[in-house]
């Protein structure tokens, strides 16, 4: 059973939470998340998922151990990236997660555990394939989300989102 969300209670805060992943619509999301922070006073969070280093062979020599430094070292540069993008944009320093696992199940997961979370905000593609695996992936399990998604098109300008955040 979902948590109950306290965002808008006393002693908390709304956050917008973010994806940041090596999409090209993902600096879209992030610029609209901040923009929508600092605009109306809630929190950002910056969410980094790390694929779990499972598999044959990868425990020896402690090349799992390795293998999942390196997911968190890179998701951690991502992530600083973004945090900077965010700050100087618009003087929001945002909190930063990562988390190991499937892409969706990592997202939900961090919805679940921070009840503080309102608003997961996701870049959707350009390409005529669709809008990403991500957003095809959340869509069809949109009618059960615990919260509400906002999609930001992958072709918005920095001043066409200033316009609407």
């Amino acid at each position: 059973m979902p948590r109950k969300r306290t965002s808008y209670q006393s002693g908390h805060a709304p956050k917008f939470l973010v994806v940041v992943d090596d999409s090209p619509e993902c600096d879209r999301a992030i610029v609209f998340a901040a923009r929508r922070a600092s605009r109306t006073g809630h929190r950002l969070q910056m969410l980094a998922v790390v694929d779990q280093v499972v598999g044959d062979g990868q425990g020896l020599f402690g090349v799992a151990d390795v293998m999942r430094a390196e997911g968190h070292a890179e998701a951690r540069a991502k992530l600083d990236a973004a945090a900077d993008r965010a700050m100087k944009l618009v003087g929001v320093e945002p909190e930063l997660v990562v988390r190991e696992g499937e892409m969706a199940d990592a997202i939900v997961a961090q919805i679940e555990e921070d009840p503080d979370v309102a608003i997961l905000v996701l870049g959707a593609g350009t390409a005529k394939d669709g809008p990403g695996p991500l957003v095809s992936n959340l869509a069809r399990s949109a009618g059960t989300f615990p919260i509400p998604v906002a999609l930001v098109p992958g072709h918005l300008s920095d001043e066409e989102i200033e316009a609407l955040a």
